[in-house]
């Protein structure tokens, strides 16, 4: 009868993180830190081939996959629509460093068994 009680902190600028219901297991927090961290070598393809592997066997690794792919998407939408300006071809480098910070953030939440949220992020994959 007692139902689990998911705490929840909120951080605007860093995003949000859970502490999840059941606690994952070191393969778990592996894959789930993989899927953020090497967005900086291959980009998009490290989350999404996470997520199609792993979607149906762990539910803390799909949702730091989709979450960082979905933090992907949304920042090569936001470096395009800065590179069509003139003014925002001189502002790509700040949406690197925050881009690296945060999945630094999203890393280290990873490692910790948190779920973790990137702020202003387009939730495009459900």
């Amino acid at each position: 009868p007692y139902k689990y009680i998911i705490m929840e902190q909120q951080n605007s600028l860093l995003g949000t993180d859970e502490q999840p219901v059941v606690q994952p297991t070191s393969d778990e927090k592996t894959l789930a830190i993989l899927s953020h961290i090497l967005t900086i070598v291959v980009w998009l393809f490290a989350p999404l081939v996470i997520y199609l592997v792993k979607k149906d066997e762990s539910q803390f690794v799909a949702a730091h996959a989709k979450e960082s792919l979905n933090f992907q998407i949304t920042v090569a939408l936001a470096c395009i629509v800065l590179f069509i300006t003139i003014i925002g071809i001189f502002l790509l480098w700040i949406v690197g460093i925050i881009a690296l910070i945060l999945v630094i953030v999203a890393t280290i939440k990873a490692n910790d068994g948190k779920l973790y949220r990137y702020p202003f992020t387009l939730r495009l994959i459900k």
